[in-house]
């Protein structure tokens, strides 16, 4: 590895350290409700129209932020609404004006399905600062990915509305796989097309539905081939795009986004769940639960608990007992460990294998 990036690996590494032991807490997910209006191959949650969890009342959420913003500043904590798919809540509005009247700011992740022009500006009107929008390809290969023949076309307009806007922060989000892994160039220029400024690409891991679907995964090679595309798009500098926050590239870091890799779980990330569970990332669908709002108060579990989130020597075993990388990486993204701890997918090892 070149200096310029061992060197650029090390600062973040003390960086990350230094996070840990402060662990300010900046983005909080709200899993608000587990229905949704598409049936997604890749799922890793399996979220139906109908849901067997019911949506968490607002109320509830709001006395977390209640008791948050009683010892922190509002501003400085990111909320997240999540799911399911966030739009299928009628009360959306009422919640995104409640949680910006408490003072915090707040987005959505939404596959856009929901998002007409109407319902954009209401939430626009309730504070809305950031839309994440799924786009998972070109029309053919993005509906047959959602599974829903108007996916790509409200999806398309959803980037419309908020590239017209011009003030929410707002990303596209693309889940490589088999189906559009030949159209990563159309749909980058698409994109840039649009008018589209940012947008994220990364992987599907092998949890939920897709781990059952050959066609969600992408060999060794073409993994390669997308950090190549990414790296190379980057140079170009008609858009900016990121390698998400999957894991530890290697030689790659520096490269393919924006920052070098660290796993934010737990050390800047928190979030609560649809049944009041207290967690970190909603991509970590292993049983790594912190406490419950219903029973515990957050910011307590927020300072007392995460340690496992914290201190990765728990994950130093099996391939990651040996492996020279673990400085930088310590053991890869939280969400792709099991139950056990076990690790599902190693970036080194795919960068490095035939």
């Amino acid at each position: 590895m070149e200096l310029r990036r061992r060197l650029g690996l090390e600062l973040a590494r003390r960086l990350n350290n230094n996070l840990k032991r402060e662990h300010p807490l900046r983005q909080l997910f709200w899993e608000c409700t587990l229905r949704c209006n598409v049936s997604c191959r890749h799922c890793g949650s399996d979220c139906k129209h109908v849901a067997t969890a019911p949506d968490m009342p607002r109320e509830d959420f709001f006395r977390v932020l209640d008791g948050i913003a009683a010892k922190m500043d509002p501003h400085q904590v990111f909320i997240i609404v999540s799911g399911g798919e966030p739009l299928m809540r009628e009360d959306l509005e009422l919640c995104g004006k409640g949680i910006y009247e408490r003072g915090f700011p707040w987005g959505m992740v939404t596959n856009g399905l929901y998002l007409t022009p109407e319902r954009f500006h209401r939430l626009r009107s309730a504070g809305l600062r950031s839309v994440a929008v799924s786009l998972d390809g070109l029309e053919d290969s993005h509906n047959w990915l959602r599974r829903h023949q108007d996916s790509f076309a409200m999806a398309d307009q959803a980037l419309d509305l908020l590239v017209a806007d011009g003030h929410v922060k707002f990303d596209a989000v693309t889940c490589v796989n088999q189906k559009n892994y030949d159209q990563l160039p159309a749909i980058r220029d698409y994109l840039i097309g649009k008018g589209v400024r940012d947008w994220r690409l990364f992987p599907i891991f092998p949890v939920g539905r897709a781990a059952k679907d050959p066609m969600l995964q992408v060999s060794n090679e073409q993994f390669r081939q997308l950090l190549n595309f990414i790296r190379q798009t980057r140079k170009e500098g008609r858009i900016r795009a990121n390698y998400s926050c999957e894991g530890f590239v290697g030689d790659y870091e520096g490269d393919v986004r924006d920052w070098m890799f660290r796993c934010a779980a737990g050390v800047t990330v928190g979030s609560v769940l649809i049944d009041g569970s207290i967690s970190a990332c909603t991509s970590i669908r292993s049983h790594y639960i912190q406490g419950n709002i219903y029973e515990d108060d957050f910011l307590d579990m927020w300072e007392n608990r995460y340690q496992l989130y914290r201190d990765h020597s728990w994950m130093k075993k099996d391939d990651c007992a040996d492996c020279r990388w673990w400085r930088y990486c310590e053991g890869n993204g939280i969400h792709l460990r099991t139950d056990d701890g076990r690790l599902l997918v190693c970036h080194m090892k795919r960068i490095n294998n035939p």
